[in-house]
């Protein structure tokens, strides 16, 4: 399973809508069937809700430097 991103301009603004897909082989063909659709999404929201659903767990960096759930300790 993956999000998929569809990205529309309407009125000269893009707008993001995100779908939970799997892909699934039928007669030697992929097919992508949506299992929901999640509506619409801003763009800082599109790499979290990525990340989230991708097979490897990345782990999320903020510009301090300080990585996502984790605590910073003070070494002596």
């Amino acid at each position: 399973m993956f999000i998929k991103i569809l990205t529309k301009k309407y009125k000269g603004k893009k707008r993001y809508y995100a779908s939970l897909v799997v892909n699934n082989r039928v007669n030697g063909s992929v097919v992508q069937t949506v299992k929901a659709n999640l509506g619409p999404v801003t763009e800082d929201q599109i790499p979290f809700l990525k990340a989230a659903y991708s097979a490897k767990k990345p782990r999320l960096v903020y510009d301090d430097g300080e990585p996502c759930g984790e605590k910073t300790r003070e070494r002596g």
